[in-house]
């Protein structure tokens, strides 16, 4: 049920909405657009990291139930500017990889090469140290951001220069030997050591409930 004519929220009051689905959902009203009866509200971070938080966009034709838990008065505080040009560059960046898993699928891309090519295109050289200062300078230059990550049919082409073909193991990196080629290798190595290690911790889980329940027993 929406809101009925006249009621507003104010930014900064603190609202529970209960939908059409029995979820209660609470948080503090950052915008009210009342002919779309859109409602915004900013919850604590589902991620859990500090100074982060969700934004939920609310349609109150899908709420049965909604209580201004503490509505707040006072002028609120000025809205922090926007960068438009950072928005419009993720925005056109998450269209891309969109775009991209899209065409996997419908390629026929094996999972483990869609999660591969996910984590090639995400891989930045800020985190990885190199000794030699030739080699650093050409992962500064070259590999800042390994965005020139693209489908070829069903072979992942990273840089113009390393082609990665099914099954997407490390022996299935080819190209000019090199520090591209060396570089694109470690990842695909330490990504399939992630994926083996996710799938341990994942058994363990899975058994910890049995071997609790035989201990009990």
């Amino acid at each position: 049920m929406a809101a009925p004519p006249g009621e507003y929220f104010s930014v900064g009051s603190q609202v529970s909405c209960r939908t059409c689905q029995e979820q209660r959902l609470q948080g503090e009203v950052v915008a009210f657009d009342y002919q779309s009866k859109m409602l915004a509200l900013k919850c604590p971070s589902s991620s859990g990291k500090p100074n982060h938080a969700d934004i939920l966009l609310i349609n109150l034709q899908y709420v049965s139930e909604v209580e201004i838990i503490n509505d707040r008065t006072e002028t609120p505080p000025p809205l922090a500017s926007l960068n438009v040009s950072k928005l419009a560059s993720k925005a056109r960046t998450e269209k891309e990889e969109k775009l991209s898993q899209a065409y996997a699928i419908s390629a026929g891309v094996s999972l483990e090469g869609q999660q591969l090519f996910q984590t090639i295109h995400k891989t930045s050289s800020s985190g990885r140290r190199c000794g030699c200062l030739q080699e650093l300078t050409f992962h500064l230059l070259s590999f800042s951001s390994i965005k020139d990550c693209k489908w070829q049919e069903k072979n992942i082409v990273v840089m113009e220069e390393v082609v990665i073909t099914p099954p997407y193991q490390v022996e299935n990196c080819k190209g000019k030997e090199g520090s591209a080629l060396s570089h694109v290798r470690k990842i695909v190595e330490k990504h399939f050591r992630d994926v083996e290690s996710q799938k341990i911790l994942q058994r363990s889980q899975a058994q910890q409930p049995q071997k609790e329940a035989a201990l009990s027993s």
